[in-house]
């Protein structure tokens, strides 16, 4: 019996459903990893796969890069929580105000669920106003302010909202269609109690889904025009996209603005920022409160720090190298897919890409959900045998990172060519 199978049935009798994060889960069971360096993982039965999930875009570097190591090396001989400020913490802010215009003030949190929440009730305490506007597809974390019409994990299981959540905050939270600035408009017209507008700038948890030619521009004036706070969730596109994230590669500016992932490098954490004004209103100085023991804890600045400087240094390479090979892959892909007449869409842009098995474009959650997901299942499970790894779900997105060589690249294209003849069967 494979170990990775021993240890899922172990895992099964201590940890729901085997797992500890719903999107980790596939049949028949998860490879159990043992290790990764650079572009590469390998798993408790030795066999060793190219990974294009990277944490769900948290590895932009790649695994175990040197630079981020060396920094948290050093760190974990200092000690690794003190709960009271350090230096490290006023560095990394001020390297987050450099990268990102919009954010006057940062506070460091530990999760991208975390900033988000925090993002929410600053909008809310700064208006005096109650409800949210998100974008179908859209995925902000696990609290209840958002998971209405979520993506991710939640569109993989195909929940509208969490059983356990408060019907009386889903409420509070409208819903409205990606790519549809009409609609925020109009919405917008009627509804006086609205404190802020939440969006993913590039749609990365419904599959990928970029902005339409200028949506984001729309969202920005329309929400300026209604005095009210616009917030960019750039968990994922934050550093990834450009040092300065989605909102300095479509030149927009948000009121509020999350980060993680890339922030740390796969490290744990994140933070928001935004306009003084707005982000005076955290407590203790304003009256909305928000606390953490583990926020600013030194072990992840120091690998915040180390990436951001890494990220920065290295920018002239890193982001062209990362948007040519990105492309490369979903051209070829499509190319693959179209030799086999297999009815498909591939959406990409800068390091992120994703196949949809649909003959029609894919621009929002709803023809993102017309694709056909088994078809997406079975290439997996074929790009599995054939050594890549991306994340199991067709709501997810493939993510390039610094590691990756010419080499994987081609080994990549080898190995989609063979899955999606699989998937023609």
């Amino acid at each position: 019996m494979p170990s990775s199978k021993k240890l899922f049935l172990r895992a099964k009798k201590v940890i729901p459903s085997g797992i500890n994060s719903p999107v980790r889960r596939y049949d028949p069971y998860p490879f159990f990893v043992k290790n990764a360096q650079g572009s590469a993982i390998w798993d408790v039965d030795g066999k060793k796969y190219l990974d294009f999930c990277n944490g769900y875009g948290a590895l932009l570097l790649g695994h175990q890069r040197k630079e981020v190591i060396s920094s948290v090396s050093s760190q974990l001989k200092k000690g690794t929580l003190y709960c009271a400020p350090t230096e490290l913490e006023v560095e990394l802010a001020e390297l987050i105000n450099k990268n990102y215009q919009s954010m006057d003030k940062v506070r460091l949190v530990n999760t991208g669920s975390e900033a988000t929440m925090t993002a929410i009730r600053l909008a809310r305490g700064f208006t005096k106003k109650k409800k949210i506007i998100k974008f179908e597809g859209c995925y902000h974390g696990a609290h209840d302010s958002v998971l209405v019409k979520a993506g991710s994990g939640a569109a993989h299981q195909g929940i509208a909202f969490s059983e356990g959540g408060l019907d009386e905050i889903a409420k509070q939270t409208l819903v409205i269609q990606y790519n549809n600035s009409q609609e925020l408009d109009h919405i917008l017209q009627k509804q006086k109690d609205i404190a802020g507008v939440i969006i993913e700038p590039v749609l990365a948890n419904m599959g990928l889904i970029p902005p339409q030619k200028k949506f984001l521009y729309d969202i920005r004036k329309i929400t300026r025009d209604h005095d009210i706070p616009l917030i960019f969730d750039e968990v994922i596109t934050g550093y990834r996209m450009s040092p300065g994230g989605a909102q300095q590669y479509f030149s927009i500016k948000p009121d509020i603005t999350t980060l993680g992932k890339a922030l740390g490098n796969g490290f744990v954490i994140a933070a928001v920022g935004g306009k003084a004004e707005i982000m005076d209103m955290l407590s203790p100085q304003g009256k909305v409160y928000q606390a953490s023991t583990y926020a600013g804890n030194p072990v992840s600045v120091a690998a915040a720090i180390s990436s951001v400087k890494t990220l920065n240094r290295h920018k002239n390479r890193i982001y062209p190298k990362l948007e040519v090979c990105c492309a490369i892959l979903a051209r070829t892909i499509g190319d693959l897919a179209k030799d086999l007449k297999i009815p498909h869409q591939i959406n990409f842009i800068s390091s992120m890409f994703q196949i949809f098995f649909t003959e029609k474009p894919v621009t929002d959650y709803r023809t993102a959900k017309r694709a056909d997901a088994k078809k997406f299942k079975k290439l997996f499970k074929a790009l599995l045998k054939n050594g890549i790894f991306i994340a199991p779900s067709q709501f997810e997105t493939v993510f390039l990172s610094d590691a990756h060589t010419i080499p994987d690249l081609q080994k990549t294209i080898d190995a989609y060519h063979k899955s999606l003849k699989v998937v023609k069967g």
